[in-house]
């Protein structure tokens, strides 16, 4: 028995040493998904890609899904731009001028915007679909802006500016005007559903004060705060950039654009190193559009300035509900006032009847007694002491009455 359970375990130990040696685990492959191979870690999931739609200077869209570098690249912009498209700043308003860009976040479009084209996000949403349509009407109708001019003399940077003064509106600000046009209707038309909806509620209230149109109210109250803090916010942005000229002045991309062209193609036809020209034109640009005057801006403070009166119009419709509505809540105040005045004044002549009720029902009291008494033995004094009792009771009453009306602690 001893022999045989030696060699059976020597057996096992040569056994042993005829595997072939495992690699470690840090050389070893792993394959499958992490619900398949618990051995695999999941990657890190990196920021997702989001639908955008592109549309050019001739109306031409296409949808793109990029992600949040592809966007920083492709538009120049910085990444806190993008968390200004984002969900958390989705209530807020804000037109950024960029370098190369504008950023436009108005209600519910979001668009980075350049002197070439326009990205706008989500562009499948109901609310902006208005929108996109606008766009793709009213883009191909503009002309493209040209360039005035030949030659890469320094005369042919005012010749631009000229030209440019000469069409309509530069793109970014066609787009611009869109939207503004898209979300002042918006909300116009959300203000006329707000009065439809506002002034049969405050008319049935001032007729009947009830619980139920007491919760329409307070309905209609917390939509029309929400309401005119909207419109409040698209407001105070305009009045930002009018109250600004500089950065009305780096909203214009086309002319930083057009100015970019003409300084290459002057400094290319002087300098013979490409690298030296780009980074003179990038150093120049920026002094190229302040060293303008005010009157540079003049197009866009009108534009501005015709959606800041629009604006303005119906922020004074919302102000004008509400000030019916605190006008509908002095009224039923008023009125629960004087029915609380009435009850009081019920109260009180209630509280004087009881007064001279209870002096007869002192005095019945005391002849309820049994103590004796010589108007017992008197026949028919029942009666006669009854109406007595009850004279003086009136009596009192009306002279207390009286008193409370003189006092004025009783309406006439």
């Amino acid at each position: 028995m001893g022999k045989k359970s030696k060699s059976f375990f020597s057996f096992r130990r040569r056994s042993k040493k005829l595997q072939p040696p495992q690699p470690p685990l840090s050389t070893l492959e792993i394959t499958g998904s992490p619900s398949e191979n618990p051995l695999v870690k999941p990657k890190k999931k990196t920021g997702g890609a989001k639908l955008w739609m592109r549309f050019d200077r001739s109306g031409k869209s296409e949808l793109v899904e990029w992600e949040k570098n592809t966007i920083i690249r492709h538009a120049a912009i910085p990444a806190r731009d993008l968390r200004i498209l984002g969900p958390v700043f989705s209530h807020s308003s804000n037109i950024l001028a960029r370098e190369k860009a504008m950023v436009v976040n108005l209600e519910f479009i979001k668009a980075i915007v350049t002197a070439e084209e326009v990205l706008l996000l989500d562009p499948l949403r109901q609310e902006v679909l208005p929108f996109v349509e606008q766009l793709r009407q009213q883009l191909p109708q503009k002309t493209q802006p040209k360039l005035l001019g030949g030659g890469g003399g320094d005369d042919n940077v005012p010749e631009a500016a000229e030209g440019l003064q000469s069409e309509p509106l530069p793109f970014e600000f066609q787009v611009l005007e869109i939207a503004l046009e898209v979300v002042c209707t918006y909300l116009d038309s959300d203000v006329a559903d707000l009065e439809r909806g506002a002034y049969p509620v405050l008319d049935e209230l001032a007729r009947n004060v009830s619980t139920k149109n007491l919760e329409h109210v307070r309905s209609l109250k917390s939509n029309l705060t929400r309401l005119l803090a909207r419109v409040q916010k698209v407001r105070d942005e305009i009045e930002h950039l009018l109250d600004d000229n500089e950065d009305m002045a780096q909203l214009y991309l086309t002319r930083k654009w057009l100015q970019n062209q003409q300084a290459e193609a002057h400094l290319a036809a002087t300098t013979p190193n490409l690298s030296i020209v780009r980074r003179l034109n990038s150093t120049r640009s920026g002094s190229l559009v302040t060293s303008n005057d005010d009157n540079d801006v003049e197009d866009l403070e009108m534009l501005l300035e015709a959606y800041f009166m629009q604006l303005d119009g119906t922020r004074n419709k919302i102000l004008s509900v509400r000030e019916y509505i605190d006008d509908t809540e002095d009224y039923v105040n008023i009125q629960l006032d004087n029915h609380r005045n009435e009850l009081i004044q019920l109260q009180l002549t209630l509280t004087i009847a009881s007064f001279a009720i209870a002096v007869e029902t002192l005095i019945a009291g005391a002849f309820g007694m049994n103590i004796p008494c010589t108007l017992y033995k008197i026949n028919g004094i029942f009666w006669p002491a009854v109406g007595i009792m009850t004279a003086v009771s009136i009596v009192i009453f009306v002279l207390v009455l009286a008193y409370a009306k003189w006092k004025k602690l009783l309406g006439s």
